[in-house]
């Protein structure tokens, strides 16, 4: 089993040694594949050192090294991934001892194209855990049942009751599997590639629950994250996240397999979120308008809870 991890980097210097070390315990691991990001701060040098260090370790830029984002920076590693398999971490996250325990048993079937497990978080400072305590606690990001392949994408979507949720950092993937996607990271998207990733992918490719019950990554909170501030509504959650559904709505219109009430379901996600990004007369219209040719959207709390917080 070669797995290739490929770690983006940017702004990240005190945590990128923690992620590669984390990484580099598992003989499995094929090859760290660091693609840095133009950082501001010395992350490069450190990135520099660690391919010094340990014979493993890769390191890449884009090609004008410039800065081009999380989505385009993992897409280099993507490319220039040997790996039969790709896993992926954030440069302030690390791996725990048991994050490929079922992944080696699980990938030696052959249409088991993916696998996914379960994060904890870590707060790396007292400050940070202040901040952000109330949002993150001491919880697993989890799916919290096993579900079969076909379930992951309705799961996800919010379809399936209490389904829960996945990070990348606790996903492993088929390298082979993924020319069923049309393309990696969308690099548009400056906030939520990775989200809208797994949606695409856990619609095309097999996707099998590992460990579930205990972490086998680990998510580092500090003060500088951007996702971690949308999260804790310091950024407005919906103005970030109308993004996101705009591209996923796109998305589902062009992709005729996708069955019509996914799709209804994905544009009155999209249209929630509108909503609520709306100015007041234009918001109050389109729930009025809504109220009358699609009461269900209005009505039901799967998808007015992204709006009603903001109606005044």
């Amino acid at each position: 089993m070669k797995i290739s991890v490929i770690i983006p980097v940017y702004n990240a210097e005190k945590y990128v040694s923690q992620a590669v070390e984390s990484a580099l315990q598992f003989e499995e691991v094929f090859e760290v594949i660091l693609v840095e990001d133009k950082s501001p701060d010395n992350a490069l040098q450190v990135c520099r050192e660690l391919t010094k260090k340990y014979s493993r370790v890769k390191l890449y830029q884009h090609l004008d090294k410039g800065n081009h984002g999380a989505g385009a920076t993992r897409n280099v590693g993507i490319t220039m991934a040997e790996g039969d398999f790709i896993a992926f971490l954030d440069a302030d996250d690390y791996y725990l001892p048991n994050r490929f325990e079922a992944e080696k048993k699980l990938l030696v079937n052959e249409d088991v194209e993916g696998v996914y497990g379960a994060i904890g978080v870590h707060y790396y400072s007292e400050k940070a855990k202040k901040q952000y305590y109330k949002i993150f606690g001491d919880r697993l990001t989890t799916v919290y049942q096993k579900h079969p392949p076909e379930d992951v994408f309705p799961g996800l979507l919010n379809m399936k009751g209490t389904f829960g949720l996945f990070s990348i950092d606790a996903l492993t993937i088929r390298r082979s599997a993924l020319k069923k996607v049309d393309c990696f990271f969308k690099t548009h998207l400056k906030l939520h590639q990775d989200t809208e990733f797994l949606f695409r992918i856990s619609y095309y490719l097999n996707l099998y629950p590992g460990i579930l019950d205990e972490a086998v990554a680990v998510r580092g909170v500090h003060e500088n994250n951007r996702i971690t501030k949308v999260d804790a509504r310091e950024i407005r959650p919906a103005s970030t996240r109308v993004i996101l559904w705009e591209e996923v709505n796109n998305w589902a219109k062009t992709e005729s397999s996708i069955p019509d009430d996914v799709k209804l379901h994905i544009t009155r996600v999209y249209r929630s979120f509108r909503i609520a990004n709306s100015h007041f007369l234009k918001k109050w219209g389109m729930i009025v308008r809504y109220l009358f040719t699609d009461y269900q959207s209005i009505r039901s709390g799967l998808y007015n809870i992204n709006f009603r917080k903001d109606l005044f």
